[in-house]
């Protein structure tokens, strides 16, 4: 019968988890040796109140199996960086922050509001296609939309090449930026690297390899 070397914890003076090198020659060794590599990791958490963990390894090419030693894993709390406590803000700071929502939360209802902005329904129209396909599409960032509390997903028209069909690079553009009002704005502002046009232009003359590039640009952080 061949032989397997299983590295297996046993308690010895002073420690409770020492590792010490045995031959198991059967099966049913090994699995005792894991029964109470078990049982002492049960004990340790208990007795410390967290996790703890060990690690079985098998190597089919050594012919080997290794349990490691029990080792307590900090509680969650323990941050190797720990977060400063940040005070509440004042009501001034308050204040400036609840008007500056109102004013995003405005800002969206006026775009969403826009005569280029189309429903669901007369966006799948457009493209000849059911409302579930255009929400299909969306959601695999295929086409462009965006999310209003009251209005529901709005469609920007414009989104479509002298074609009909969403400019390819749009999944894209939402796997860089990470989010359909991330793109939007992305689309409609003037970029350095884009020679000061906007990235929709650019969409329009046919540089897509230059939008792509403006885009990681903007994710890196880069100044345009």
């Amino acid at each position: 019968m061949p032989t397997t070397k299983t590295v297996a914890n046993e308690p010895r003076t002073g420690s409770s988890n020492v590792a010490l090198s045995m031959k198991l020659p059967r099966k049913a060794d090994f699995e005792k040796a894991l029964i109470r590599q078990y049982a002492k990791a049960i004990k340790l958490s208990r007795k410390a109140g967290h996790q703890v963990s060990f690690r079985v390894v098998v190597d089919p090419l050594a012919g080997a199996q290794t349990i490691s030693v029990v080792e307590e894993e900090p509680p969650a709390h323990q941050d190797a960086f720990p977060v400063e406590e940040v005070p509440e803000p004042d009501d001034e700071l308050q204040a400036a922050l609840t008007a500056a929502r109102e004013r995003g939360r405005r800002r969206v209802a006026e775009i969403l509001a826009e005569k280029d902005m189309l429903s669901a329904e007369v966006f799948a129209d457009l493209l000849g296609v059911s409302r579930v396909t255009v929400n299909t599409k969306r959601q695999n960032g295929q086409v462009l939309g965006l999310d209003g509390a009251k209005r529901g997903f709005r469609f920007p028209s414009w989104q479509l090449d002298r074609d009909g069909r969403p400019y390819a690079v749009f999944p894209k553009l939402h796997e860089i930026l990470g989010g359909a009002w991330a793109v939007y704005r992305f689309l409609v502002t003037p970029h350095g690297a884009l020679d000061g046009r906007k990235a929709l232009d650019a969409l329009k003359r046919g540089q897509d390899d230059e939008v792509v590039a403006a885009a990681e640009s903007v994710a890196r952080g880069d100044f345009l």
